[in-house]
């Protein structure tokens, strides 16, 4: 239904094409149909504008739903119990890409890292967490060293240069045993 006001700017115009007469706005081009599809046009864009705004509003409020969304990175789940019983673990099993490096089989060795790697850095970020302020810094270096290298091997994996990966893998062993020095 066309405004009040944009009634009051049409008057009826017999069409040449036309057969019956068609209301025609004293602006050129304009008829009620078209005020009618503008109308239209901005009642659909304000309904989807609302409800988008509701879908997003739901999404950050209710987070029993399964289209909530989650940080659990920011806030592990895991115990500092599960934390110190799994990194052990985790590492040898990350150091355990030593038999792909030395076969070079890059793609498997890729793989592997990218299996392993992330249980050990939850593991480690759990344990530094939940160390005083005074080792924290140091071992988030340790850390941040860590992964570093570990993201380099991944790479020269892809680029298979045999002496870059061997050099990342010797900085991440190496990384590890001051890691395991200091907790």
């Amino acid at each position: 239904m066309a405004s009040p006001m944009a009634l009051q700017l049409c008057s009826t115009i017999p069409s040449p094409s036309l057969s019956s007469p068609q209301r025609r706005c004293s602006r050129p081009g304009h008829t009620t149909q078209d005020l009618q599809r503008q109308l239209n046009r901005r009642r659909l864009t304000a309904a989807a504008a609302l409800t988008t705004a509701f879908l997003v509003k739901e999404a950050f409020s209710n987070s029993n739903n399964a289209s909530s969304f989650e940080f659990r990175f920011t806030v592990p789940d895991q115990t500092l119990e599960e934390a110190d019983a799994g990194v052990k673990v985790h590492a040898r099993d990350l150091l355990q890409i030593k038999d792909f490096i030395d076969s070079k089989s890059w793609k498997e060795a890729q793989l592997a890292l990218r299996q392993r790697s992330p249980y050990l850095k939850q593991d480690l970020y759990t344990i530094i967490q939940a160390k005083p302020g005074s080792q924290r810094l140091q071992l988030r270096k340790l850390y941040s060293n860590l992964f570093n290298n570990v993201s380099r091997l991944d790479y020269a994996a892809r680029d298979r240069d045999a002496r870059v990966v061997q050099e990342c893998y010797m900085n991440i062993v190496t990384t590890l045993d001051e890691i395991f020095s200091i907790i």
